[in-house]
């Protein structure tokens, strides 16, 4: 019984780092197109950005 106990704590810290990961790869990404002087890069994201309330300009 302890073995599924532990296993079910195992897998909610991994759903958690996840999770994590996933939200700083995200701001990570918004950050990155928010501050790129490619104007490629930047029309790209611009709606995004702004849905985001990320001021480009």
């Amino acid at each position: 019984m302890t073995t599924a106990i532990t296993h079910g704590k195992s897998q909610r810290i991994d759903v958690r780092i996840a999770a994590l990961a996933a939200f700083a790869f995200g701001i990570g990404l918004v950050l990155t197109t928010g501050f790129a002087h490619s104007s490629m890069v930047h029309n790209a994201a611009h709606d995004t950005r702004h849905a985001l309330s990320f001021p480009c300009h």
